[in-house]
């Protein structure tokens, strides 16, 4: 009894180990890449204007290197490097025809100025904590999208990412998004 339980154990045991080992890994570039899917635009519906919006996309990066932690604080990632963000996003409206990437202002009650908002973020770190680095994944991002100093309706972003080996990803660009103001 004894030697047919401990056959039976060792053929499990092989059958884990070789079904294990047949198992492959996604493999993807070290460069981040990612690939628009959709801008959802939320309207509010107590002013009737679309006020915010979610950018998605799809992600993928083979040494899964994504993401800053809260102590990512010092060079190369200060807060006076391009890198102190990880998700750089530019806005655009179209004026007469054509696309102008303009900055967004916003009245500052204690320097009574207007200051220039970002769209730009960090993401924290979406490295696994163990087995194959490679990885992919779906980002959304909820943006303010209402521009009261704006006269025109139709907006576009631009958005990219760097992984924490400060590679640069491929740039995906919205769709046309007409705003209800």
């Amino acid at each position: 009894m004894m030697k047919l339980l401990t056959k039976i154990l060792f053929l499990l045991l092989a059958g884990i180990l070789i079904f294990a080992g047949c198992r492959k890994f996604e493999e993807y570039p070290e460069i981040p890449v990612i690939s628009y899917t959709n801008f959802i635009v939320l309207m509010n519906p107590t002013t009737g204007i679309t006020e915010r919006g979610v950018l998605v996309f799809d992600y993928k990066d083979g040494d899964g290197d994504l993401g800053l932690s809260t102590r990512d604080t010092l060079y190369p990632f200060s807060r006076d490097s391009k890198y102190y963000y990880n998700l750089i996003i530019k806005y655009y409206e179209k004026q007469y025809g054509v696309f102008v990437e303009v900055p967004l202002l916003s009245w500052n009650a204690d320097s009574v100025r207007f200051d220039t908002l970002t769209f730009n973020s960090r993401f924290p770190v979406l490295t696994p904590e163990s087995g194959n680095q490679a990885i992919k994944g779906i980002f959304e991002d909820t943006l303010f999208i209402y521009n009261p100093l704006s006269d025109f309706d139709t907006i576009k972003f631009e958005a990219y990412i760097y992984d924490r080996a400060l590679n640069q990803s491929n740039t995906i660009v919205t769709n046309e998004i007409v705003r209800v103001q």
